[in-house]
């Protein structure tokens, strides 16, 4: 069920998907199944072709110009006044909530916020907007579900992803320790502290590894990278999921 919001926007005809860096070059499948959810709730999804990186890595780094030169080639990319929805807490925060201060005291900065107030991470437009009802036509199975500091802290949707899971009824939610703590990834943060990092990583796959999980759902594509990759090469065979590509799994009648 949605939230009790009155802010709310009515079900719109047509959306644009922003589809992410990670998810074009490492998940393509989750993209798509975004694309083929939201499509068959009736809703027409244009997908912007020249669409690039969201400008965060920049951001993150202090490089203010850089992350704006980024970011203002995507604000031509969305003139219409629909939603904008991304499958990505992290990618859909740096353009909800700092894409108003990156283009602050510039010319298009009302662009901008105007780009800003049509975003909406993919779980909060199924649940908030859509109001979406699924049915569950998979077999029982066990996961463990993790929420990026970004859909958390950002965004304030990490309960969204509680929702859509709730309604399959052969899915069992598990609970590692320490749900709520970082897996470390945190883009040039990785890069810039890599021990730092690693030894988060590592507490984080020991934590689900320990739940006996079958599966790793996020919906963030970064720490699905993160985490999958840290168990696969621990020789787990827990395998990592993006939520859309699994909701798409679990209720649909053939393979996405």
């Amino acid at each position: 069920m949605k939230p009790d919001d009155t802010t709310a926007i009515q079900k719109p005809d047509t959306v644009y998907l922003y589809g992410t860096c990670l998810i074009d070059i490492l998940y393509p499948q989750a993209g798509a199944c975004a694309v083929q959810l939201l499509q068959r709730e009736g809703v027409k999804v244009i997908f912007p072709q020249a669409q690039t990186c969201c400008g965060q890595p920049a951001w993150n780094s202090g490089y203010r110009d850089e992350a704006l030169a980024v970011a203002r080639a995507q604000l031509a990319l969305f003139p219409k006044p629909i939603p904008i929805i991304i499958p990505s807490g992290s990618c859909a925060g740096m353009m909800k909530v700092h894409y108003p201060e990156l283009f602050n005291k510039q010319p298009d900065r009302i662009k901008a916020r105007g780009v800003a107030e049509r975003v909406y991470e993919l779980t909060e437009f199924l649940v908030d907007v859509l109001d979406i009802v699924l049915m569950d036509l998979g077999e029982p199975i066990e996961v463990v579900a993790h929420t990026s500091c970004s859909a958390r802290r950002e965004m304030d949707i990490a309960d969204r992803i509680d929702g859509l899971l709730a309604q399959m009824k052969n899915v069992k939610r598990l609970e590692p320790k320490f749900n709520e703590e970082c897996c470390g990834f945190g883009g040039t943060f990785a890069v810039k502290q890599p021990e730092i990092s690693a030894a988060m990583v590592l507490e984080k796959a020991g934590a689900i590894h320990d739940t006996g999980t079958e599966r790793l759902l996020g919906q963030d594509c970064g720490c699905l990278m993160n985490i999958g990759n840290t168990m696969e090469k621990q020789g787990s065979n827990i395998r990592h999921q993006h939520i859309a590509e699994f909701l798409w799994e679990r209720t649909s009648a053939s393979e996405p």
